[in-house]
């Protein structure tokens, strides 16, 4: 993947924001879902959000990963070059169930998650330690240049 860049200047992005579970939506207004999703990429980018409930996302994460259980968030990623095409399913239930036992703030784990998906997007990984370290150190990067904590240093 490319580097991380400033946030100025940054390439188009064309956001597709959906909610089939709206229990959180005024926690994600799509001016903070741009920026923080825009935070994350260097190139052009076509994204889908789907907020989803625990009966969707498990329902995805087995179909697709084979695993029973809703996750925080899952990306699929269809092109990477000359734009990023990507879908981010973000399940709420899961996003709300980790920033509580994590005593997070509700809108920056939100955030670190769809960071988290647009780096996927991107190519970048988390599969071995390797992978892991530069994604993390991707991630905090972002977040902290957003103004949030740095989510693997609380």
């Amino acid at each position: 993947p490319k580097p991380i860049e400033p946030a100025v200047n940054r390439p188009p992005l064309s956001l597709s924001l959906q909610f089939a579970d709206t229990i959180d939506r005024a926690v994600l207004p799509r001016h903070k879902v741009l920026r923080w999703l825009r935070a994350a990429l260097s190139e052009p980018a076509v994204i889908t959000v789907r907020l989803v409930g625990a009966m969707e996302g498990r329902k995805l994460n087995r179909d697709y990963r084979g695993l029973d259980h809703a996750t925080n968030v899952l990306t699929f990623d269809y092109q990477r070059e000359p734009a990023v095409v990507a879908d981010l399913i973000v399940c709420s239930a899961v996003v709300r169930r980790e920033a509580a036992r994590q005593h997070i703030d509700l809108q920056a784990h939100y955030a670190h998650m769809l960071v988290h998906g647009a780096l996927h997007g991107r190519g970048m990984n988390h599969q071995d330690d390797a992978e892991a370290q530069l994604m993390e150190a991707a991630e905090s990067r972002i977040l902290l240049g957003l103004g949030f904590e740095d989510p693997y240093r609380r």
